[in-house]
């Protein structure tokens, strides 16, 4: 398996842009607030082919003991189905920074959960809801 990565050059930033486009939960980011998650997550956690050029990534928010919530897992469509969402996982997982850390936890769509649990993740939907409030623009 491919080394991760934990710092994104520019041009790997344009294509974390590039995958967000492609994604629904994604879509509508922009550069400016590509750039600026990346500079304000806890951890960002990528992997790349030969040519640098990024084809998965995930990032997490944390306080590095309690929580951490593990956001916008995503593998480029021509790289799917070879390990590499777990390889993300389990990297963040096992990631030094984050050994302190009690709960690990992520959204996802009712069709994923499977997917999740093989990897140890539960569904607390029975316990938990999701409440969002949006900013007035």
């Amino acid at each position: 398996m491919m080394s991760p990565i934990y710092i994104l050059t520019p041009s790997q930033i344009i294509d974390l842009h590039r995958l967000y486009h492609s994604q629904w939960w994604t879509r509508d980011r922009t550069l400016d607030e590509t750039r600026s998650l990346i500079e304000h997550s806890s951890m960002i956690v990528g992997f790349t082919d030969e040519r640098r050029r990024l084809i998965a990534f995930a990032r997490v928010l944390s306080d590095f003991t309690i929580k951490a919530l593990i956001f916008d897992l995503i593998v480029d469509e021509p790289h799917r189905n070879k390990g590499l969402g777990k390889a993300l996982l389990q990297t963040i997982l096992k990631h030094s920074k984050l050994s302190r850390v009690h709960h690990f936890e992520l959204y996802c769509l009712p069709e994923m959960t499977s997917y999740y649990k093989s990897l140890g993740f539960k569904d607390l939907n029975h316990e938990l809801i999701l409440m969002r409030k949006d900013r007035d623009r």
